[in-house]
Parts: C-alpha cells; sequence; structure tokens
C-alpha cells in the first residue's frame, strides 16, 4: 500500500487541475449558450479527462526514468519531473500500472459518449489517446509537434470534447474559445522546456528550444500571448462573449511578467521560479476566469 501512495507523486497531483479546468470550460460555455446537458455527463467528462492527464504524467515519468533523463534534469516546482522514481525505482512498476488503469478508464468513459451520442467524437477520443501515449517517447522528437501537442490535448480535445460528451453536438463559438486555451497552454509547456534543454537533447528529445534556440522560443510565447489576447477582444467586441469576459485580460497580464524573464535569463529563467509560477498563473487562471464569466 505504501508503494501506492508513493505512485501518487507520480501523477503530479498539484498539475491535475488543468483538466478540471478546461472540463468547467466547456461546461460554462454550455452554460452560456443555454444548451441542456446532465450532470451525471459532467461528472463523466471530468473522470476521463482526470484520468487521461493521470496517464499522461505517470507514462512520462516511467519512460523519463527508463531513459535516463530523470537523472540529468534538475528539478524545479514547476520542471524536471517529480523526481520519485531515481530515489525510489521499485515502484516502477506500479506507475506503469497506474498509467495502463487510467488509459483504461479514458477509454472506456469515451466508450459510454460514443454509445450515447455516435462516433462524432471517436476522432478525437483515438488522436487524444494517441498524443497521450506518444508525447514522451515520439512527439518530444518533433518541434512544432511537441510544441503543440499541450495545447491540443487540454484546449482541443478536453474543451471541444467535453462540450460534445455533454451536449452531443459541436458549434463554432466552442471551437473559437477552445483556442485561448490551446495558445496559453501550448505556452505553458514551452517555458517549461527551457530549463531541460541540455538534459533533454542528451536524450534525443528535439523540441522547440532545443530545435530553434531560445530567442526564437520567447518570440514564439509572445506571438501566442499575444493571438490569446487578440482572440479575446475580438470576441468580446463581436458579442461573442458578454462584456464581463474582459475580467479574463488579468490573469493574461502575467505574461508580461514571463516575457521579462524570459529576455533577461533565457534557458536559465528556473533561477527565478517567480517567472515560472507567473506562466502558471497566466495558463491556467486564464481560462478560469474565462469559464467563471461564462458560468455567472
Amino acid at each position: 500500500m505504501s508503494r501506492y501512495i508513493l505512485v501518487l507523486q507520480a501523477m503530479r497531483l498539484p498539475f491535475l487541475v488543468l483538466a478540471p479546468i478546461c472540463v468547467f470550460l466547456a461546461v460554462a460555455i454550455a452554460r452560456s449558450q443555454q444548451v441542456a446537458f446532465d450532470g451525471v455527463n459532467v461528472f463523466l467528462c471530468l473522470l476521463g479527462a482526470l484520468a487521461a492527464h493521470i496517464a499522461v504524467n505517470t507514462l512520462n515519468e516511467y519512460q523519463d526514468f527508463k531513459s535516463g533523463l530523470d537523472f540529468k534534469t534538475v528539478r524545479t516546482p514547476f520542471s524536471g519531473g517529480s523526481g520519485l522514481l531515481p530515489t525510489n525505482p521499485e515502484v516502477a512498476n506500479q506507475v506503469l500500472l497506474v498509467c495502463i488503469i487510467a488509459l483504461l478508464l479514458t477509454v472506456s468513459v469515451g466508450c459510454y459518449f460514443v454509445a450515447l451520442h455516435g462516433w462524432q467524437i471517436v476522432p478525437l477520443g483515438l488522436f487524444g489517446l494517441l498524443l497521450v501515449v506518444t508525447y514522451t517517447r515520439w512527439i518530444n522528437r518533433n518541434a512544432l509537434l511537441c510544441l503543440l501537442a499541450p495545447g491540443i490535448g487540454f484546449g482541443i480535445f478536453i474543451v471541444g470534447g467535453s462540450y460534445f460528451c455533454i451536449t452531443g453536438e459541436y458549434n463554432n463559438s466552442m471551437w473559437q474559445l477552445s483556442f485561448i486555451p490551446f495558445l496559453l497552454i501550448n505556452n505553458l509547456l514551452l517555458v517549461n522546456q527551457y530549463p531541460d534543454i541540455d538534459a533533454d537533447k542528451s536524450v534525443g528529445r528535439n523540441h522547440f528550444p532545443i530545435k530553434y534556440g531560445v530567442k526564437v522560443s520567447t518570440a514564439i510565447y509572445i506571438f501566442f500571448s499575444v493571438s490569446a489576447q487578440l482572440l479575446l477582444a475580438y470576441l468580446v467586441f463581436l458579442g461573442g462573449l458578454p462584456d464581463r469576459a474582459l475580467f479574463t485580460f488579468i490573469p493574461m497580464l502575467l505574461s508580461y511578467g514571463v516575457v521579462v524573464g524570459l529576455l533577461r535569463l533565457g534557458k536559465n529563467i528556473a533561477v527565478n521560479p517567480k517567472f515560472l509560477a507567473a506562466n502558471v498563473g497566466c495558463s491556467v487562471l486564464t481560462p478560469l476566469v474565462l469559464a467563471i464569466s461564462l458560468y455567472l
């Protein structure tokens, strides 16, 4: 039993908050559009999203341990893994088992919604599973895929997939809103890769900061941040979002502090963790405030 308590560390529990926020955003969009939905389906969406997030976290921990990367990274509160397996290698099999159980739970929830609503959720579900199982070993070796995968997983698959699962339909308005977390969650993982550039490169990874360097990666961060802000302003201006959604700009402003850190410290940004914390705050609080503004 003590081994499975240790495994909780590999799940990266503090980071699991992102999946419920993305589900909440989908619920808030449906509520703002006055689309009826069932609370049971919301709960199952939340369960499936959390299971998928646990699966990718635990698989990442297991594979980083097996590749030797865990022994080379300098861990921070926001990057470098949990550090569980280098100090407790005997629980590696339990971490892998939790990953498999989480994947099976995700598939089970998906099958329920296929039976409920039909095949339209199948493409998102299959690509979502593919993303989970290929992220650490293969996607991290392709700079563009690695850059976009986090936003696709959370912003597109979880927000879009949850919306369909609770309403039985897709619509253009929902997809437009999903691009805000898409852009910011890409930024979340992008900055967290800066401190691990040298360690990641040593095991064959080729993500965006490795292939294109810190300066280009910082330019991409700025582009994604500004694009999310412009999209929010555009949707409010057109009436697609209520005026109170402008409060969402408040957590978005944290990105400017992150840019200061990136320009000053580059790949050494972890020297001052407040910049990594601001990046997390921007990426997590923005969809949360947006969801609240829609739900009220």
